[in-house]
């Protein structure tokens, strides 16, 4: 491995507390252990640059693993191995918990799964006190209790928490005084696994910002994107100041238990994050959601006739399987569709921040980093510090000028944000005015995506003020915008698109892009299906025929016309436009892999052009090959995308069989479908 500057600079300032991040991705494929606890035994065995010795250090880990760490299915084997051999070194999480009717104490060890084990007072004085809040990882040497009228079997003999014990942060900010800004932000990218080289500045701010609940005490966050880009890694592996629970949880779990009158999770966590909180989930416990508007809003709920304060954190994560380009021109629906209707207006304005997870790519190989960083333990507790210890609020909002139209918890919102990214990235320290302007832009943007689908789902004068904008360093005023909605009009004006859906006339904002208003089928509405494996029923008049009425112009972008099969059906396509609309021009937008490729399909696509204009249809033929994407776009208002473009249907066994022909009568591969209002004149 070759090292740079920045991981020269970062081993000097903090020796002792980086590690290289492959060697993680190396013993974290095959092994089920959190993170900070793998590079705890990273930091003791591998603190060096010799190929050999990390080799050898490698394996030094692994063992340890493999003899230590006791997995929750192996318990029973554990409890067995002790008392056998009178005692044994485990790594585990343990817990002490003080019980009154027998005035002492009794640890815990998750996966060894006994709850009543002995303990001297020795491990849990003043240097470990967070054994009671929550529990800590430690390396535990459990030993057997021979004495038959004990009524316990088993006794903690040694107890090293893997955990810091102690963190220093005026070292902590000094030492981050021998970074620029943007080197610290790359440290920070590379403690989270990723290389920054090949990230924009939007992309770090987007995993910074999942870090933001981690620091800002009360802070409300949700990030909604693909499978597979790392949302749930950030609360689940990240951090032991943070838990991952499944979707939906009780009230009693997470706020208040009222039989043993005790705080629930929320009081023992910096955040708490919520998993997959999409339509799937299924509630049990609305008064979960009832208490949280609660705690969302102010920090506290009432339980037992009193007032409980925590300072937790939420976090809310899950999947968005929807085209966002469909949702943002859709007049029904929102950025907010994959999540249950429990989720309602009161719970969603209290989001500080709405991260765009669709625009974090999933993780890959090449994407992550083999340089240095963090021990995540070491960041985590910085986090923890930063989270409990400080607060710059005031700070923050003395040099931040929001523009007109902030209620108090757009304001509070953004002020938030912006406090997140401060302490992160500035520690002790007092960030540019420039630099002020970067994170009020990004925090602005990401509350700004809330209320344009609060806007949306309720489109009055409650939340119509969507158009943020904050005074910069230089005293210009910024109007910021969300990239996927700039020129969506269903969800910047979804008022004025309703009226127009009834006949109304429409206002559209000063400098906006023209609006198509449909002027199709007046039965045609937008839909979003899925048509499933061996379905009938579904030929392309079916699917465009209400759509295409009106549409005097077509533009069918479609990498894959280009095989016999394609081609056939791309023409099938055209012979449904000419029946039903008799378009003036069809403009078909594709790409070839090679050019003996490109010519044999050209040459077929020529026929068909030749066979169209003899009906006054002019077809044009464009290549693209940055092309990806396959919609048909027409303008009489509407955009379809289908996921497998004109290629939906399976080929007969026998050209002989009912459906060859009639198309409503193939079966289907399976496929989706969304149809859209398209809000931008093309």
């Amino acid at each position: 491995m070759t090292t740079d500057a920045l991981d020269k600079k970062l081993n000097e300032v903090f020796a002792g507390k980086v590690v290289r991040k492959d060697l993680l991705l190396q013993v974290k494929k095959g092994t089920n252990v959190p993170s900070f606890v793998l590079e705890f035994l990273l930091a003791r065995y591998c603190a060096s640059d010799d190929p050999r010795e990390i080799q050898e250090g490698l394996s030094a880990v692994l063992e340890t693993i493999q003899k230590n760490y006791v997995r929750p299915d192996e318990s029973n084997r554990a409890q067995m191995l002790v008392q056998q051999k009178g005692k044994h070194t485990f790594i585990d999480k343990i817990h002490v918990r003080y019980y009154e009717k027998e005035k002492r104490p009794w640890a815990r060890m998750e996966n060894f799964n006994s709850s009543r084990i002995a303990i001297n007072e020795r491990f849990y004085r003043s240097e470990n006190d967070r054994i009671f809040e929550g529990g800590i990882w430690a390396e535990c040497t459990v030993g057997h209790n021979e004495a038959e009228d004990d009524n316990y079997a088993f006794y903690i003999e040694e107890l090293k928490p893997i955990q810091l014990s102690k963190f220093d942060f005026d070292a902590f900010n000094e030492g981050r005084k021998q970074f620029s800004r943007d080197e610290w932000l790359d440290v920070i990218i590379r403690s989270f696994g990723l290389e920054p080289g090949w990230m924009s500045k939007r992309l770090k701010f987007h995993y910074l910002a999942r870090l933001c609940p981690l620091v800002e005490s009360n802070y409300n966050f949700v990030e909604l994107g693909p499978r597979g880009n790392g949302k749930s890694y950030t609360f689940s592996e990240f951090s032991p100041y943070a838990t991952l629970l499944g979707a939906p949880t009780s009230a009693a779990t997470l706020f208040w238990n009222a039989q043993r009158r005790q705080v629930g999770v929320i009081g023992y966590w910096d955040v708490v994050a919520f998993d997959e909180v999409g339509e799937g989930i299924v509630v049990r416990d609305k008064e979960t959601f009832q208490v949280m508007k609660q705690y969302m809003a102010n920090g506290n709920f009432n339980r037992g006739g009193s007032t409980v304060n925590a300072g937790a954190s939420l976090a809310f994560v899950g999947n968005i399987d929807d085209s966002i380009e469909s949702l943002v021109n859709s007049l029904e629906y929102d950025l907010f569709k994959p999540l249950h209707p429990v989720f309602d207006l009161a719970i969603l304005d209290r989001f500080h921040t709405f991260v765009p997870g669709w625009e974090i790519p999933k993780n890959r190989d090449e994407s992550l980093t083999r340089s240095y960083g963090f021990i995540i333990e070491y960041l985590a507790e910085a986090f923890h510090h930063l989270a409990r210890k400080t607060n710059r609020f005031a700070q923050v909002k003395s040099v931040c000028q929001l523009g007109a139209g902030y209620d108090q918890r757009d304001q509070t919102a953004v002020l938030k944000t912006v406090c997140a990214f401060v302490k992160m990235l500035h520690p002790g320290q007092d960030p540019s005015r420039e630099e002020i302007d970067e994170y009020l832009e990004y925090a602005v943007e990401g509350r700004r995506r809330v209320k344009e689908q609060l806007n949306k789902r309720k489109p009055d004068d409650e939340f119509a003020h969507i158009n943020l904008s904050f005074v910069n360093s230089v005293g210009k005023t910024i109007v910021v915008w969300c990239p996927e909605s700039k020129n969506a009009h269903a969800t910047l004006e979804p008022s004025t698109m309703e009226d127009s859906s009834e006949g109304k006339s429409m206002i559209v904002p000063e400098g906006a892009p023209p609006v198509s208003v449909p002027k199709s089928d007046n039965n045609a509405k937008e839909r979003h299906y899925r048509i499933h494996y061996g379905a009938i029923g579904f030929s392309y008049e079916t699917i465009f025929g209400p759509y295409l009425k009106g549409a005097d112009q077509i533009t069918v972008e479609d990498p894959y016309i280009r095989a016999d099969h394609q081609i056939v059906n791309f023409l099938r396509f055209c012979e449904v436009a000419v029946r039903v609309a008799r378009p003036k021009k069809i403009l078909l937008i594709t790409t070839f892999d090679n050019q003996p490729e490109k010519e044999d399909a050209m040459a077929k696509l020529g026929t068909i052009t030749d066979s169209l204009k003899e009906l006054d249809v002019q077809l044009e033929i464009n290549v693209n090959p940055n092309l990806h994407d396959r919609q048909v776009r027409l303008n009489s208002g509407w955009t379809v995308k289908i996921g497998r473009g004109f290629d939906i249907y399976q080929r007969p066994d026998d050209w002989l069989t009912v459906g060859a022909n009639d198309l409503d009568l193939r079966p289907c591969l399976e496929t989706t479908v969304d149809i859209f209002p398209d809000s931008v004149s093309r």
